[in-house]
């Protein structure tokens, strides 16, 4: 049966959750004063979930996290003071998903007005569905960019934008009202050159998408973190977040260099521009900071063989990533393949065994065929990026 997705504010608790016949279970984010400080999954009864229930579990899932924003409350202490906050410009890069966009478009709306510029890259749809949807929506600028290729779009928005920090999201996310304030107020510092923000699912109503949030969801956890490029493996940017939450400087290009365009979708490398992008921040001495308070709600796909293809992308990306850096002379990129693998096979041999718990076998296996893949794909994607030079950035 389905997980019902539900959103509560500790400091506003109901007396109960009701309104959720046909489920099982309930994945409830779990707030305090707005703020996100953890999440839970509780059992469903009766299409309700009782009060006491509800209070043992908020506790049980967030009691430290609420004790110390109380504390600081308390004190008038806040412990990011980031002074005014920067001008942002938001990208939404998109091709042929006219439904997503429309739906993200109208989460824009929502932000507080801060002289934010609202920026639709369109990656070379095939119709003008794209176009249709933009139009219906006053206030957004769009701007056609006919290779296609996510990576391509976001360097696009990069030199598009009029402000000096660019916030992205995908099309099939729904900004949360504080996203763009709580991610701009990180960048006081100006070694920080990106941003990346919390990430829950919109909806777990098919196996599909609740596999997908099980082994590769976006959350990374309720705690705000620094990663420091003078302190922190570079290479641990799985950890810090993914490109459908994420805000950057403009001049990252300068520093740091331009997204990769032979990584991600709509290539023949699938995914990995995000991280690659977050790996070299880090490698340049840079700061990038993780902070929870800037979420957005994703619609993972529903479909098992959409599924299957996403984690196939992602093995791709993964080791066409790695590829990109050893071609770039990182001598460790072999070594850190062989780790990430190292740690695949333990889930391989769980779901050979059928041990409870353990990933389906044909996900497991569709991952580790897309790793296999992404080198070739890597050297494939390169070759097509060089003969569109010199539009398309080298990096």
């Amino acid at each position: 049966m389905p997980t019902a997705v539900r959103d509560v504010d500790a400091q506003h608790l109901p007396p109960e959750l009701n309104g959720l016949d046909g489920y099982e279970s309930a994945l409830v984010l779990i707030r305090w004063g707005g703020r996100p400080v953890g999440k839970m999954t509780v059992p469903v009864s009766g299409g309700r979930v009782g009060g006491a229930l509800l209070r043992e579990e908020v506790v049980r899932a967030a009691a430290e996290a609420i004790w110390h924003l109380s504390f600081n409350a308390f004190l008038e202490w806040d412990d990011l003071d980031p002074g005014p906050l920067p001008t942002a410009t938001v990208a939404v890069c998109t091709r042929d998903r006219p439904d997503d966009l429309g739906r993200c478009l109208a989460a824009l709306h929502k932000l507080s007005t801060d002289g934010q510029e609202l920026l639709v890259i369109d990656s070379a749809s095939r119709g003008d569905a794209t176009r249709c949807v933009v139009d219906r929506h006053p206030g957004i600028r769009y701007v056609r960019e006919e290779r296609p290729g996510l990576n391509v779009a976001r360097n696009r928005a990069l030199r598009e934008a009029k402000h000096d920090v660019v916030a992205f999201t995908d099309d099939d996310a729904a900004p949360d009202s504080a996203w763009l304030r709580s991610l701009l107020r990180n960048f006081g510092d100006p070694r920080t050159l990106c941003v990346t923000g919390l990430t829950m699912p919109m909806e777990l109503e098919t196996e599909a998408q609740e596999w997908f949030e099980r082994t590769n969801g976006f959350g990374r956890g309720f705690a705000r973190i620094s990663y420091d490029g003078l302190r922190h493996d570079p290479f641990l940017a799985a950890r810090i977040g993914a490109g459908v939450n994420m805000a950057l400087r403009r001049r990252v290009l300068n520093l740091v260099g331009p997204f990769d365009e032979a990584l991600d979708a709509g290539t023949p490398t699938r995914s990995g521009g995000d991280h690659d992008m977050f790996t070299r921040i880090l490698s340049s001495g840079y700061r990038i900071i993780y902070d929870p308070a800037a979420m957005v709600w994703h619609r993972h796909r529903g479909d098992w063989e959409e599924l299957r293809q996403a984690l196939y992308g992602y093995g791709v990306g993964v080791y066409a990533n790695l590829t990109g850096h050893f071609l770039r002379r990182e001598t460790r990129a072999p070594m850190i393949a062989i780790g990430w693998l190292r740690e695949q096979i333990p889930a391989l041999a769980r779901s050979l065994l059928r041990r409870p718990g353990s990933i389906p076998l044909d996900l497991v296996l569709a991952e580790l065929r897309g790793c296999a893949a992404g080198p070739g794909a890597y050297l494939r994607s390169r070759r097509a990026v060089a003969r569109h030079m010199p539009t398309a950035g080298r990096t």
